[in-house]
């Protein structure tokens, strides 16, 4: 009899214990039980990542080293289209043929817009199973954790796709279009576990105590600001959890009903034709606004307000951390700025660098 692998033997511990779940009645007295058993889970399904088998070259190709102001990974089944629509908004040239399986590895593109340089990533296709490791469904996975945004594709044919792999990345740790819990864990060299929140649960402190030390925490002061499910409190002691945005595109869609019919237009998921450059434009707009990036203009002390140099950054931050941002150099000494357009009382204001920045806003750092 052959020998099992670590993965194999990680799998069968993970059917082991969801058995024991399901065959377990939840209520109060059994709920510190339950909770222990699904942080085991979580640990199990975490070493899944660490548990590759060596086989000559690790990943496979896998490692793409994140390039331009945001990463975006193209997720979908074989032949949905996905290299089509690369080379349709990208530089690349991403090999396309009408058969499954043709892209075997990563191919990066750049998209411009916005002055913004948007990396995509398309990936080998998620077949079923993908999540337990079949069709290259780890490296492909591996990818998934690093993008900024994820696409989620599939074709008018296969709409059912779509959950599936949404099914599949959240079962992986992937959370999409989800908050990360505002749950604060400030660790201590020595104290045990204090949990603090005003919040009524419907779990005790106990049984967050003992998670958190499955999860091997021990000495930690744990700050709970909302609400939480006991999924949601393992998400915060799991080393694998990842929160992202996601999109969902259905492509090889009819043209003429695309055009005719502005409920398909403004449907969610996306519904396009990459082959056609059809509904593009749509896309591109709505990954513009799910990276939550923004456009500032930088104004030398020399010049007057202009729209000459870019800068692509994240919403919400204030001037302190774009100045950080383009460099420590840059930002030694700056005490404030003047900003022209959005956010400015009057052209030229002269404000903290507090300030949080807005689109378009003109700013000469002082």
């Amino acid at each position: 009899m052959a020998k099992m692998t670590k993965r194999e033997v990680i799998h069968m511990q993970i059917k082991r214990i969801e058995k024991e779940i399901r065959d377990t009645p939840y209520h109060k007295g059994t709920e510190r039980h339950i909770g222990l058993l699904r942080a085991r889970l979580a640990k199990l399904k975490d070493s899944l990542d660490n548990a590759g088998e060596k086989s000559g070259g690790g990943a496979g190709g896998y490692s793409v080293k994140k390039q331009g102001d945001a990463t975006i990974v193209l997720v979908g089944p074989p032949s949905a289209g996905k290299s089509t629509l690369l080379n349709a908004m990208t530089n690349a040239e991403s090999k396309v043929a009408p058969y499954a399986f043709t892209t075997l590895t990563v191919i990066p593109g750049m998209m411009n817009y916005h002055n913004a340089n948007i990396q995509i990533l398309d990936v080998p296709g998620l077949i079923e199973g993908a999540e337990e490791g079949k069709g290259r469904g780890r490296e492909v996975l591996s990818v998934v954790r690093g993008a900024d945004l994820l696409v989620i594709m599939s074709d008018v044919d296969r709409p059912q796709a779509l959950p599936r792999i949404a099914n599949a990345l959240e079962n992986n740790g992937i959370r999409i279009n989800k908050t990360r819990p505002k749950v604060k864990v400030e660790k201590k060299l020595t104290g045990g576990l204090l949990v603090k929140t005003n919040l009524q649960q419907d779990f005790d402190k106990q049984t967050i105590k003992d998670i958190a030390s499955e999860f091997g925490v021990k000495n930690a002061e744990i700050t709970i600001n909302q609400k939480l499910k006991l999924e949601e409190l393992m998400d915060i002691f799991s080393k694998n959890r990842v929160y992202i945005p996601a999109l969902f595109v259905l492509n090889k869609a009819d043209l003429s009903a695309i055009d005719k019919d502005k409920a398909l237009r403004e449907e969610k998921p996306i519904r396009l034709s990459a082959k056609d450059n059809n509904g593009l434009d749509r896309l591109r707009s709505e990954i513009w606004k799910n990276l939550d990036l923004m456009r500032v203009y930088l104004v030398r002390r020399d010049q007057a307000p202009n729209y000459d140099n870019p800068v692509i950054v994240k919403q919400n931050i204030s001037l302190k951390e774009l100045a950080e941002t383009i460099g420590e150099e840059f930002a030694e000494g700056k005490t404030k700025a003047k900003i022209w357009g959005e956010g400015a009382k009057f052209p030229g204001q002269e404000v903290s660098l507090k300030t949080k920045i807005q689109e378009a806003m003109q700013i000469r750092f002082l």
